[in-house]
């Protein structure tokens, strides 16, 4: 499975032949212990805030050689794959199971000590959660599924000539983006302790390629898109409200890691038409929910996936149910050379919006 996520991650955007076994990187197999709070970020939380959740997580990571040329750029950080697992110690709360797919970049390595940053996205399953009639206080969860954030700082000592002692603090964020209220999420500090067995200590890359410059660099693109998402307008409403978003966007390559771009899109909230019905009366004006934003971001490329972040503001916005700008994080995924999909997390003022699902093509 690894090797399939680090295959996706590196090839470029063009047609290419499958790489040889002995170009793939070595493996690294990690079991960790965690201890976590959790942060009461506002009141709505506080009642739960007061147990100390504990975890565990089993992971692999396949370790970039140098068989593409992004390997070298970023320094060969590794790829992986982990399941994470938490009892949170707290009847209305429960457990949660989850699995991300992450990147961890070196910020020190020699023989025998590394120290990494790893940063990742995954689903997080949690069983118990809210009900208005059951398990009314878990004002945290209100879905199954979860959409899963991590960040860490990692820090490995060899104890042996194959083994590692791990050390790190990292924190975990788990929110359903808005698709089910209440929607205030978890966040977990952690402190980490394990050990990590590596295929290959200490690490030796391939023999370096020529350096080269991505034929694409100083290239312009344009792509055009469509999103759907569903969002729930509050707790007393249960239905899911479909929210759709068409898109252009003109970009620039400036260098091998770097996309900048600048775009229009169009949004139309569903949600927003109910919540206008509610608050205001029978026979009066009713606002267009309909807005349009310009948008400017930057995307980091690792072969074809590419992290985006987007700063926007409305410029058509005739009902005023939010502020004047919005943000947007977004993991994108090149299929093709020309056809594209992606998973956006929109954003007002730090709280989740909606999650919305794209697809694409760059002409």
């Amino acid at each position: 499975m690894l090797s399939g996520l680090l295959g996706l991650a590196s090839l470029p955007l063009c047609a290419q032949q499958a790489m040889p076994a002995s170009a793939k990187g070595p493996l690294v197999f990690g079991a960790y212990a965690q201890g976590s709070f959790i942060i009461a970020h506002t009141p709505a939380v506080r009642h739960l805030a007061v147990s100390h959740p504990a975890g565990l997580e089993l992971n692999v990571q396949r370790q970039t050689n140098g068989s593409e040329p992004w390997h070298a750029w970023y320094k060969y950080p590794k790829v992986g794959v982990n399941f994470v697992y938490y009892d949170y110690r707290n009847p209305v709360l429960g457990r949660s199971y989850a699995s991300s797919i992450y990147l961890s970049k070196s910020i020190v390595r020699t023989a025998r000590h590394e120290l990494n940053f790893r940063i990742g996205t995954g689903i997080g399953l949690f069983p118990v959660r809210f009900n208005l009639a059951t398990n009314h206080k878990n004002t945290i969860v209100s879905s199954r599924l979860n959409a899963m954030l991590q960040g860490r700082l990692e820090y490995d000592v060899a104890v042996a000539e194959h083994w590692g002692l791990l050390l790190g603090l990292g924190l975990n964020h788990y929110s359903n983006g808005a698709t089910t209220k209440p929607n205030f999420g978890i966040n977990l500090p952690t402190l980490l302790v394990g050990v990590n067995y590596h295929q290959q200590r200490p690490f030796r890359p391939l023999a370096p390629a020529v350096a080269t410059v991505p034929t694409t660099v100083g290239t312009a693109f344009l792509d055009l898109s469509a999103s759907m998402g569903w969002k729930q307008r509050n707790e007393s409403d249960r239905r899911k409200y479909l929210v759709n978003s068409v898109s252009i966007m003109a970009g620039r390559r400036i260098n091998r890691k770097s996309n900048l771009v600048l775009g229009l899109e169009g949004f139309y909230d569903r949600s927003l038409a109910a919540q206008l019905q509610d608050t205001t009366r029978a026979g009066r004006y009713q606002p267009d929910v309909k807005k349009a934003g310009l948008f400017f971001g930057h995307e980091l490329l690792f072969g074809r996936l590419a992290f985006g972040s987007h700063l926007g503001f409305y410029v058509y916005n005739p009902y005023k149910s939010n502020k004047f700008y919005y943000e947007r994080l977004s993991l994108k995924y090149h299929v093709t050379d020309r056809f594209w999909g992606a998973a956006d997390l929109k954003i007002h003022r730090g709280a989740a919006d909606v999650v919305e699902l794209k697809i694409g093509t760059t002409l």
